[in-house]
This record gives structure tokens, sequence and C-alpha cells, in this order.
């Protein structure tokens, strides 16, 4: 079964005046795993699309939804995914892959059938990212092995991390689609910090290993405007093109990053220093 549902984009001057119920109710995505279930949020930022898989007694399919007016959901798309949990299996057009936890499988235009797994007693999560495509790519596998790992921050400022590109034009040929992952070490909190905003792509972060009784506190806004929304393990949230995105923790946790947008290029971003946050 896959369900969906439709988030509008959001003009800055309007999310200014917004509650704190009213920015959870247009930016969170409070659950996107549900037994047997492919739960999907189609957001008018770039025609992204964020989701979770989760098989649980049964293998799940990947349909299509109305917002797409597609045959199929990869007719004029490209999909990300990234398994946070324990060893599951993806079945691309009849092609098995096998997905450890914080490994990633990019899935192109064209495929017909997309299939989430489990295969034993272990529990997969598979947690996907969609964006529209121009041209077909074939489908890879990435792990830490052929991953672009970045190791930043420091722990004085509690924002040392290790960052690893997965699903980057440099490693998977996408149309727009990029996805990675990045670890916080233990006793840091901070993450994408210094912050920084890219007005040609929008993101949307996905914060996991979150230690039961922990929170994240998920900063957003532009930068002179920033708010926060407070999240919980396994919850996402999506980050407009004019919005920072950044979080503090009350504990270490790990976190998938997904973009699309019109460039590739990784590094074009705007920066912002700390001390210029308001």
């Amino acid at each position: 079964m896959t369900k969906s549902e439709f988030r509008y984009a959001h003009h800055p001057e309007d999310v200014k005046t917004y509650t704190t119920e009213k920015l959870r109710e247009h930016f969170l995505i409070p659950t996107l795993f549900e037994d047997d279930t492919i739960r999907l949020v189609y957001t008018m930022y770039d025609r992204y699309i964020v989701g979770g898989a989760f098989p649980v007694t049964k293998a799940v399919a990947l349909e299509t939804i109305d917002e797409l007016k597609a045959d199929y959901f990869l007719e004029r798309r490209e999909l990300g995914i990234i398994n946070v949990g324990g060893k599951g299996i993806v079945k691309v057009d009849g092609t098995v892959y096998e997905l450890s936890k914080k490994e990633a499988l990019y899935v192109g235009k064209g495929v017909k059938e997309v299939i989430f797994e489990r295969p034993g007693d272990e529990q997969p999560y598979f947690y996907i990212n969609s964006a529209p495509a121009h041209h077909a790519y074939p489908t890879q596998k990435v792990n830490k092995d052929n991953a672009e790992v970045i190791e930043l921050g420091e722990q004085r400022t509690a924002n040392r991390r290790t960052l690893n590109k997965l699903i980057v034009n440099s490693i998977v040929k996408t149309c727009q689609l990029q996805m990675g992952l990045t670890e916080l070490h233990e006793g840091n909190v901070w993450n994408t910090m210094p912050s920084h905003t890219h007005t040609r792509r929008m993101e949307a972060y996905f914060y996991f290993d979150l230690a039961d009784g922990q929170t994240v506190s998920h900063f957003m806004g532009q930068p002179q405007e920033t708010r926060h929304i407070f999240m919980q393990n396994q919850q996402a949230v999506i980050s407009p093109e004019w919005s920072i995105h950044s979080g503090c923790g009350t504990s270490n946790y790990s976190f998938i990053w997904g973009m699309a947008g019109e460039n590739l290029d990784y590094g074009d971003m705007d920066g912002v220093a700390p001390n210029e946050l308001k």
C-alpha cells in the first residue's frame, strides 16, 4: 500500500507569522514508517517527494500517486533509497539489491517496479527521496566503500561529524537528486554549523539514530528571521530554498540530507557566520 499527502510551498514573509503548530503542520513530517506501507509527502518545493517504505509482514511495492499523473511512479522521476535499519532487499524491475544499514541505492527514470522486502529477522527502514528526471540513468548501489567521505567540524565547537556523500554527481549520475548521510561523533550536537542557504536547491532532512528521550532542534527560516522545530527520532523536515537548515541535539545523532534543484554543485551555497544569525 502506498499513501501520500501534498504540501504547498510558502513565502518567507508568510512563514514569519506562523505559530509553532502551523510551522510543524507545513514543514515537519512526523511519521514516515507505517507497517507494510509506503508513506509519501509530495511537496511543491522542486516537486520533491520524501517518504518511507516499511515492509514488516510482507513486501511493499512503490505505486504511482495521483499527484504524478503517471502510469507508474518512476515514469518521469528518479529515486534515492537509504536503509536506516536492519538488512533489507530492494527489487528493481526484478534485479535484487541487498541494503545494509546506511547503504544507498539510486534508481533511475523509467524503472517500472520497485519492491521493498524484509528478508529475515532484521527490520529494514527504507528512507526514500524522489525528484523529477529528464534522463534515464542506471540503477547503482552505494556503500561506505565507494562513498565520498569528509570529516568536518571540531570537538571544541561540538560539531565534529562525518559526512558521507552517497548519491551525488561525483559518484552517481543523476538528473538533480542528491543524498548523503552525516554522523555526529559522540559528544557533538551541532549539524551544518556554520549554516548556509542555497537558493537554487531545496533540501529535506531526516533525523535518526537519536536515543530515546532525546530531541533535535531543527533551525530553519531566513538567516535574520530564524525559526525552530523540535524533532524526534526518524522524523523529517522540509527546508525551502530560502531557508537555513541546521540543528542542535541533546545528544549525538545521524541525519540524511536530500536535495533537488537546478544545480548539482554541492558547494553552491551562501554561508552564514554563526554570529550573523538572528
